[in-house]
């Protein structure tokens, strides 16, 4: 890349602005999207349900549930930039393929693992830890979602993150209405479950991931 300027766009970037039936078609955009829903269903069960689930399921007290209440943010706080930097180390080495989407899939993988591990745990406390580290996991591959789109659209990054994030949002209003529902009919453990599948899921999204995809418009 040398004599290219500084400001220079990536070399995959789109040359003009995306048009939305572009973006619409892409199966990497719509991946990732897919992906970032499962991802948001995820995350939004820790910001709606988390503290009421362990006060009123696994029977904590307020004060105990308030300071178990925070693990799960304490492990989203260090896993973001902790992701980012892993996923960078293993881009620089392997390539964006495995420091982008095979990283990203695996993070999403384990913490399918560990939510589904926490209904094991007969003790609160435990079981806490369990999901947080299911937290933490998550938030290792959130880096990649927001990089790959960057890399992917160039100038129409902002069109295409846009995209991706209205999965997210999608997945969190989802969750704030199907999680209570799952729980008053099957049980607390069926609605951990859906959420675990659903991270198993976007992991698999993520497989159909080409970071070096040079998205086009299409006529």
């Amino acid at each position: 890349r040398a004599g290219l300027p500084e400001n220079a766009p990536p070399e995959n970037a789109p040359d003009v602005a995306l048009r939305w039936q572009s973006i619409f078609a892409s199966r990497e955009v719509l991946a990732m999207a897919g992906s970032y829903f499962t991802y948001g269903y995820a995350a939004y069960i820790y910001f709606t349900w988390f503290f009421i689930y362990l006060s009123s399921v696994r029977g904590m007290d307020l004060k105990t549930s308030a300071y178990y209440g925070m693990l799960p943010f304490i492990a989203m706080a260090l896993g973001s930039p902790l992701g980012g930097w892993l996923s960078d180390a293993l881009t620089k080495r392997f390539g964006k393929r495995a420091g982008r989407c095979v990283f990203a899939a695996a993070a999403m993988a384990l913490s399918g693992c560990f939510i589904s591990l926490s209904l094991a745990a007969k003790n609160a406390q435990l079981a806490s830890l369990i999901l947080a580290g299911g937290a933490g996991a998550l938030y290792l591959a959130q880096s990649s979602f927001w990089s790959v789109t960057a890399d992917l659209a160039g100038g129409s990054a902002g069109s295409v993150s846009g995209v991706m994030n209205m999965g997210g949002q999608l997945g969190g209003a989802v969750t704030a209405w199907l999680t209570p529902l799952i729980a008053t009919h099957f049980g607390w453990p069926a609605s951990f479950l859906t959420a675990s599948a659903l991270c198993l899921a976007g992991a698999a999204g993520w497989l159909l991931v080409d970071p070096a995809a040079n998205l086009k418009n299409v006529n």
